[in-house]
């Protein structure tokens, strides 16, 4: 596809010369109104915007639908993830998640400009973190982040075992430095992460150690063994892992999928999820999970992958 560029000064326009392209509007910055300027010459829209660099600085901040309290969750941006914005309206500021490009509403007073918050170097990956006023599991208590949660860590403390954030201290047995990978039982650790979060309450949107929903879950916590991930289940099937071939036995750490639902197997017969029907992060056998799906679909089982 062409595009025309009719100023190439300050206020450039952009033209189409053809159809516009097809796009998925959970990872594409596009709306009636305006759009990301990456998307000029692609998708059309009345005004294009430069993404400005925000990051979350509240514990966590619900991506909505649309702007305001009563709109539907679609997913949610944790403390040091980025946020683009491209346009900000009384409290909302629409635009995208920088780990995997969702799109949506964030609160204003979640977000602060990067340059005015230090780069994060690690991330939570006990179920939660403390943030102490003093390096001593004792002292006052100044925050609490949930697993997943990025924060900016210094010098580690005279005992050992703190490590010095911009505000307070954080446990070493909380945090891992981004980009490492959690072993916990010789493999990636994704089962094990898990089971961590086991009766951790079922949130739609959710992606935290706070609260999650199903897919949430599996991206943070392959996240957290250094495997990018998208947000939804459609999106996990197609990306995620190789096709396990009919007949071969599960294994700990393998996906299935179901409509609209994904869990992780804890070995051949059971299957980790954060369900609705639970409520809750929980462990069931993978016969009784797909035995509640065949009630209401011809194909419960979508299909069964395994990573890498």
């Amino acid at each position: 596809m062409d595009m025309k560029v009719a100023d190439t000064g300050a206020h450039a326009k952009f033209a189409l010369i053809g159809p516009e392209e097809e796009f998925d509007p959970r990872i594409t910055a596009h709306r009636g109104d305006l759009a990301d300027i990456a998307l000029a010459g692609k998708l059309f829209a009345p005004h294009y915007a430069a993404p400005m660099p925000m990051r979350c600085s509240a514990p966590k901040a619900m991506l909505r639908r649309q702007g305001g309290k009563d709109h539907e969750a679609v997913s949610e941006l944790l403390h040091g993830e980025d946020f683009h914005v491209l346009d900000i309206a009384g409290d909302w500021a629409w635009g995208y998640c920088g780990h995997d490009r969702y799109v949506g509403y964030v609160p204003v007073h979640a977000l602060q400009h990067q340059k005015k918050t230090p780069e994060p170097t690690h991330v939570v990956c006990a179920r939660a973190a403390f943030i102490f006023i003093e390096p001593d599991f004792k002292s006052g208590v100044m925050k609490r982040l949930p697993m997943g949660a990025r924060i900016a860590c210094g010098e580690i403390s005279a005992c050992g075992y703190f490590l010095k954030t911009g505000k307070g201290f954080v446990h070493v047995r909380h945090v891992q430095p981004i980009g490492t990978k959690v072993v916990f039982d010789g493999s990636n650790g994704t089962a094990a992460l898990a089971e961590q979060l086991i009766g951790a309450p079922y949130l739609w949107g959710g992606r935290s150690g706070d609260g999650l929903d199903c897919s949430g879950l599996v991206q943070m916590i392959l996240m957290l063994t250094g495997v990018a991930a998208p947000r939804d289940s459609d999106q996990q099937l197609l990306a995620l892992g190789e096709e396990i071939a009919d007949g071969e036995e599960l294994r700990r750490g393998d996906l299935v999928f179901f409509p609209n639902h994904v869990g992780l197997m804890i070995d051949k017969d059971r299957i980790v999820h954060a369900n609705s029907f639970m409520m809750q992060v929980s462990i069931e056998s993978l016969a009784d999970v797909v035995a509640r799906f065949a009630a209401d679909s011809e194909q419960p089982v979508l299909a069964r992958k395994r990573l890498s």
